[in-house]
């Protein structure tokens, strides 16, 4: 499965080579070409063989080029794949889905076309939005071995169509409650399954500040990283997601103390006290480090 850096995820229209040359030129960890929200249904032919000609243009860049389908419950998400395969995609994401069993379906698809295209089958993997559809906010804990998941994010702006909402925010800006539970359960779910949660879009790209705050919060919560709909972001999302030296020192100080100190349940840091979580959650930062 795929080992790159997950902090920052940007969409470009896959209808758009400029749009999309411009992502790819961008410092995000992964570039998501869509063919779904962001392409009329005339148009998706079209982008089809846009996003195919452009990974086959782009062959050292394929690992971080991604690319959404459309979902499995519309008429397209087969034509997209038997497109795009050929073109060797650094992985996918799977929209709208209503459980696992959608998951499931789709490794099957992919399976089929890997053998065709003669890609190592099980090699392409999935981030998989797990809340778009009302009926998936009941399987958000489902994924724990799901086939080729390598991410789950949320989405606020389908899930609300799908339950007849006006709206998904309350007065002063904020997500409702039903939405903010989306935003839970899809942290639970990753934190369940053992992949990286990704945090939601900020549709105003022009607030960087205000994008600062959440992102470095959603990062405090337990998620690794967030989708992007504008280059602007990616490089307030990638600080935000990569912890600081102060925070790796101290990581590294507790793991330290912790090493010197194996019996120990509770050992004094700082005028306070460390116990066995602050260790785990030292371990799990540093681990992020490693990885990158």
């Amino acid at each position: 499965m795929t080992t790159l850096k997950m902090r920052s995820w940007l969409f470009a229209p896959g209808d758009s080579e400029k749009k999309m040359a411009k992502a790819l030129a961008s410092q995000a960890d992964i570039v998501i070409y869509d063919l779904e929200d962001a392409v009329a249904a005339e148009n998706k032919a079209a982008a089809r063989q846009m996003v195919h000609d452009f990974l086959c243009e782009h062959p050292d860049d394929r690992a971080r080029m991604w690319v959404r389908v459309n979902p499995l419950d519309g008429p397209y998400t087969l034509t997209d794949l038997a497109a795009i395969m050929p073109g060797r995609p650094g992985g996918f994401m799977l929209p709208k889905v209503y459980g696992r069993q959608d998951v499931e379906t789709f490794d099957k698809y992919l399976a089929a076309l890997e053998v065709a295209n003669g890609i190592e089958q099980g090699s392409t993997p999935v981030i998989v939005l797990i809340t778009e559809t009302a009926e998936s906010m009941f399987h958000t804990g489902d994924y724990k071995g799901a086939p080729r998941v390598a991410a789950l994010s949320w989405g606020a702006e389908d899930l609300a169509d799908s339950i007849g909402a006006a709206s998904n925010t309350n007065t002063d800006g904020s997500y409702g409650f039903t939405y903010e539970l989306a935003r839970s359960l899809c942290l639970l779910g990753a934190a369940t399954a053992g992949v990286p949660a990704i945090e939601t879009i900020q549709g105003d790209f022009r607030d960087l500040e205000k994008l600062r705050t959440r992102a470095e919060k959603m990062r405090r919560d337990g998620y690794r990283g967030m989708l992007a709909i504008h280059p602007a972001q990616v490089d307030v999302i990638n600080a935000a997601f990569t912890p600081s030296a102060e925070d790796i020192a101290q990581a590294r100080e507790i793991v330290a103390l912790f090493a010197a100190n194996p019996g120990a349940g509770t050992i004094g840091f700082k005028g306070g006290m460390l116990d066995r979580p602050h260790l785990s959650r030292s371990e799990q930062l540093l681990a992020q480090v490693d990885e990158e």
